[in-house]
């Protein structure tokens, strides 16, 4: 059954998560991201939470949409398509923060269909700390997610930094437990295959997480309060086990921002994420 297009612009039930700081070092150790910001209690209410830990309190927002009996999303045929956040302050602990998501666009194409999820998110002071568009794709019958194919990426030259990072056997447990997102082919081989792919996949917001760890000890200096968007689209899936690789280039300057474009590797060079793209603030 195809998706219901007669669901665009529904509205969803606000939803209220508190951020505990045992809830946002768990998340930044699913990802290996030790940094500082994280961690260092030196300084009471110092601690903030890795940007994208944002996803966590959302994400039961994105379960209403995807779940929902009236949208008809096909589960085991849907795989995470884009993702883009802007991050306007940081989320700390003690936060509480409200999210309601709209989709905003089904559109069908000749391998399945894409819908466009947007979350805004809020803390308890009704201050934005996030905003997110969370896209899916249904595969259609034996089609996939081919991003590649759709958009090949531009002649750059040679990055301003390469990063590469290894993914453990048990990345997948780890950020399942850390994410809330404990879709079985991140955890259940056998489930994995019966949905057409070669056996447990990571999270795509797993990997985008890395990504986002790259970006900020790369050319955040370390400082993830600089980082103010992010953007990627998933091209194909890692295996536990593997190294990724992210090249990142400038773009250019834009007021107080920079501009930043990446793309991240698998271990036989072949893109996992595309068109991927970082705003970081001014130091």
């Amino acid at each position: 059954m195809p998706l219901n297009k007669a669901c665009i612009e529904k509205h969803y039930p606000a939803v209220e998560a508190a951020v505990t700081l045992e809830a946002l070092q768990k998340y930044a150790r699913a990802y290996d991201h030790e940094n500082p910001f994280f961690f260092d209690q030196q300084q009471p209410g110092a601690i903030i939470a890795p940007p994208m830990f944002g996803v966590v309190p959302i994400w039961q927002s994105i379960v209403n949409v995807v779940g929902d009996p009236e949208v008809g999303a096909d589960l085991l045929r849907l795989v995470h398509g884009e993702h883009e956040v802007q991050f306007f302050a940081p989320i700390r602990p003690g936060d509480v923060i409200t999210s309601a998501a709209t989709i905003r666009s089904i559109t069908t194409g000749a391998t399945g269909e894409t819908m466009a999820i947007e979350i805004p998110a809020r803390n308890q002071r009704a201050e934005p700390v996030q905003n997110t568009v969370f896209t899916v794709f249904i595969r259609g019958g034996g089609g996939r997610f081919d991003a590649e194919a759709r958009d090949k990426e531009p002649a750059r030259g040679e990055p301003l930094a390469v990063v590469s990072q290894p993914i453990a056997m048990d990345q997948t447990i780890r950020y399942a437990a850390a994410s809330g997102d404990v879709n079985p082919i991140h955890l259940d081989a056998n489930i994995a295959k019966m949905a057409g792919l070669p056996g447990i996949i990571v999270h795509g917001l797993c990997t985008m997480a890395f990504c986002s760890k790259a970006v900020i000890e790369s050319v955040c200096g370390g400082d993830p309060r600089r980082l103010r968007r992010l953007r990627v689209r998933f091209v194909r899936p890692v295996l536990p086990g593997q190294t990724i690789t992210t090249r990142i280039w400038t773009a250019q300057a834009n007021g107080d921002r920079g501009k930043f474009e990446f793309e991240t590797l698998n271990p036989n060079g072949r893109p996992v994420i595309r068109g991927g793209i970082a705003e970081v603030a001014a130091a």
